[in-house]
């Protein structure tokens, strides 16, 4: 009997330490949400509103990304997309840092593609060039900009989120020329390095995969996948965003990063890394804040390091990437950031 219970003892840790390592996310999300409708029902209600409207709002994006990356895998035209980021180095950085700055999809949108070309064994490099330009701006977010704050300021963000993603990709490249990030990926996530494979020995790919059982398969459980690993995290950053925009009230921040001098970009850059504001909700607050004497290039440093560290980028880099990359990630958005905000201070200022 003893034996017995020892057996259903031991199995039941076993499956529960199976639950927790794969339900991790869900688990801690719903303790978030339940606490928080313990002691303020009203922010509970609010938040798991504003969750379900955020996690709408992207999802044309993500279908898109999801969709793109999945079709790739299933193809073989993966091995496509990782030839044309296997050229020289330099040039790769530059043409990755270009795309990330003007491509359309939203931090959270490439975060699949981004995953299936680590995974490919496409340089860590030319990603992280393309991984830091691409949440600071986008056609959209350079005509809102232009609309609330002057196409000076839009054309320099521009080119900021372009140069923080060339200052990203080739201080990666030194590193990993150096022996640095071998394996960038998570331990699970993608396909790890076989991937490469496909670059050194490409194959036609095969278009119309959906005729192959074994390939249309591919293409589901791919989808599938990716569709459930980033609902998850995006769900808790979206949670834990609500939050800090209920929590940690805008004139505190308006009040940490006013001001003008040099000084007040330091500071902004600072306040703008764990900034719970997005690009769109930030013009605003930064517009309102230059009008009573905030200087330019603070205004830059804070819009930079908040779009590059929001909530959903900075958790979906976590999931995807090792510790180690996350926090080269933030390095950079915050050296890049400071630099792009003294930078244009002094632009401003000649």
């Amino acid at each position: 009997m003893t034996e017995a219970v020892l057996r259903l003892s031991g199995r039941g840790l076993v499956i529960g330490r199976y639950v927790w390592s794969n339900e991790r996310v869900w688990i801690v999300t719903a303790l978030i949400l339940a606490t928080v409708a313990l002691f303020d029902p009203v922010q509970g209600a609010d938040s798991l509103a504003f969750t379900a409207r955020a996690l709408l709002e992207t999802t044309p994006y993500l279908l898109l990304s999801i969709g793109l990356a999945a079709y790739a895998g299933a193809t073989g035209a993966d091995s496509l997309i990782a030839r044309a980021f296997t050229g020289a180095p330099i040039l790769m950085i530059a043409l990755a840092a270009a795309f990330g700055g003007l491509s359309p999809f939203c931090s959270c949108g490439v975060i699949p593609l981004i995953a299936a070309l680590l995974a490919m064994g496409v340089p860590l490099s030319a990603v992280m060039a393309f991984w830091l330009a691409s949440p600071v701006i986008d056609p959209s977010m350079y005509a809102l900009t232009a609309g609330v704050l002057g196409f000076e300021f839009a054309t320099a963000k521009t080119l900021a989120a372009i140069g923080l993603g060339l200052f990203g990709g080739y201080a990666t490249l030194m590193l990993t020329q150096a022996g640095a990030f071998a394996d960038p990926l998570r331990e699970g996530v993608g396909s790890g390095g076989c991937g490469a494979s496909s670059i050194h020995n490409p194959k036609p790919p095969v278009w119309a995969f959906w005729r192959e059982a074994e390939r249309h398969k591919k293409f589901v459980r791919t989808g599938l996948k990716t569709t459930l690993f980033l609902f998850k995290w995006l769900t808790l950053a979206f949670v834990l965003e609500s939050l800090m925009i209920a929590y940690v009230p805008a004139d505190w921040v308006a009040t940490a990063v006013g001001g003008d001098g040099l000084g007040s970009v330091l500071i902004a850059t600072l306040v703008g890394v764990p900034a719970y504001l997005n690009g769109y909700a930030a013009l605003p607050l930064v517009s309102g804040l230059m009008e009573q004497g905030m200087a330019p290039g603070a205004g830059m440093a804070f819009l930079i390091a908040g779009g590059v560290t929001s909530l959903p980028a900075a958790i979906a880099v976590w999931a995807l990437a090792r510790p180690q990359i996350f926090a080269l990630y933030v390095g950079f958005a915050l050296t890049g950031s400071l630099a792009a905000g003294l930078l244009f201070q002094a632009w401003v200022g000649v």
